[in-house]
């Protein structure tokens, strides 16, 4: 039997989260000998590491403000029905060229709703077939409760309708799916877990990052606070005298980076995000990040302390709730985003530094290879039942 062709649909809004973990399944696919496709519509990511795969960029869209509502274009526009019917005209375009075997849709159908026009397309272009394809719903551990409750009942007309699996990239161990997302038990039947998906941190004993602090926040749309704060706080740590390296992501503007480089002290550097943020994760003495799914995941990884300051703006609520499940174990501390000032900070760092290193002991972090398992085992039982 061939091995899949993935058609991997993905949309980053405000992070980068759901495409840096995208990317890293992406890798893990082809180590199976999957054939992938990634359709990203999200703005561009320098140095995205999807190993030898495909990628197809549709004309971007970010959210315009944290409460996700109003999406806007790579010329800060917000999007009108004409640009919606470009993109949705795209992928179709891109799925009859590619002509995979395999769908997967990244968060969808438990989010992306403003971009279900495109979605549905895809979904009952791929229906409609004489041999659909497997079609996967690949989402995180933790969903963001929806606004109105009818939203729930949507979703699960959605993966009912259209999906034949839902792969879970968390561990139930930790948080089941259900207490995030109601009546999960309407859809026993296609869930899996896989575990947490972790790019695998390496430490390089005196290579970069060696006992510095590392200040992150992912895409970095959001993180000037928390750098100006990080800033201020460490004079008053007991790690004043180690480096401080600040990692901007790319879609804080230039003049804000700017701004924060000016402001920089001795001993601190501030710098655009790195490709190798696993490395100097698994190097550093200490990180300090919003908690995003990525970063958590490659900090208990790799036995590094910690600090994070869960993003909550809108309705955000799942870095802070998995910030809550996590900071039970030794060397992780967290601080409520309305409570971020130096000084708390300070003191956060300074009792995080003096437990024991955390650790990921008793979760399945084994995530990226297992849904390449799982989407192989289910693309061989797909093909026997419409055989």
């Amino acid at each position: 039997m061939t091995a899949p062709k993935i058609f991997f649909w993905v949309q980053h809004l405000l992070g980068i989260g759901h495409l840096k973990r995208t990317a890293t399944l992406t890798r893990a696919f082809r180590r199976l000998g999957m054939e992938v496709t990634v359709v990203s519509g999200g703005q561009d990511v320098p140095g995205l590491d999807i190993a030898d795969a495909k990628l197809i960029q549709l004309p971007p869209v970010r959210a315009a403000d944290k409460y996700f509502k109003i999406l806007i274009d790579e010329n800060d526009a917000e999007i009108d029905d004409a640009f919606r019917d470009r993109r949705r005209a795209l992928l179709l375009e891109a799925y009859a060229a590619e002509a995979p075997s395999v769908i997967l849709t990244e968060l969808f159908p438990f989010g992306r709703r403003q971009l279900r026009g495109e979605l549905t397309a895809l979904l009952e272009t791929a229906k409609a077939q004489r041999a659909p394809p497997l079609i996967v719903s690949s989402v995180r551990d933790i969903l963001v409760e929806p606004p109105k409750p009818e939203r729930v009942e949507e979703m699960l007309k959605r993966i009912e309708t259209y999906y034949d699996r839902v792969l879970i990239h968390g561990d139930p161990t930790l948080i089941p799916f259900g207490d995030t997302f109601a009546h999960a038990d309407r859809i026993v039947d296609r869930v899996a877990y896989s575990g947490y998906v972790v790019d695998t941190p390496h430490k390089t004993p005196g290579g970069v990052g060696t006992g510095e602090v590392i200040v992150s926040a992912g895409g970095g749309a959001v993180s000037e606070e928390l750098f100006r704060a990080a800033m201020a706080a460490r004079p008053a740590t007991t790690l004043s005298d180690r480096t401080w390296r600040i990692l901007a992501g790319h879609a804080l503007p230039m003049n804000v980076l700017s701004a924060l480089k000016s402001a920089a002290p001795a001993g601190v550097i501030v710098e655009r995000a790195r490709t190798d943020f696993t490395t100097l994760m698994a190097n550093c003495a200490l990180s300090v990040s919003q908690g995003g799914y990525n970063t958590v995941m490659e900090m208990m990884a790799a036995h590094t302390r910690g600090v994070i300051v869960p993003y909550a703006g809108g309705l955000e609520t799942e870095q802070t709730l998995r910030a809550r499940l996590l900071e039970n174990r030794s060397g992780i501390r967290s601080i409520p985003e309305d409570a971020l000032d130096p000084e708390t900070l300070a003191r956060a760092v300074d009792d995080a530094f003096a437990a024991p290193p955390p650790d990921a002991s008793g979760l399945d972090t084994d995530g990226a290879d297992a849904s390449a398992r799982l989407i192989a085992e289910w693309f061989r039982d797909h093909n026997r039942a419409t055989a």
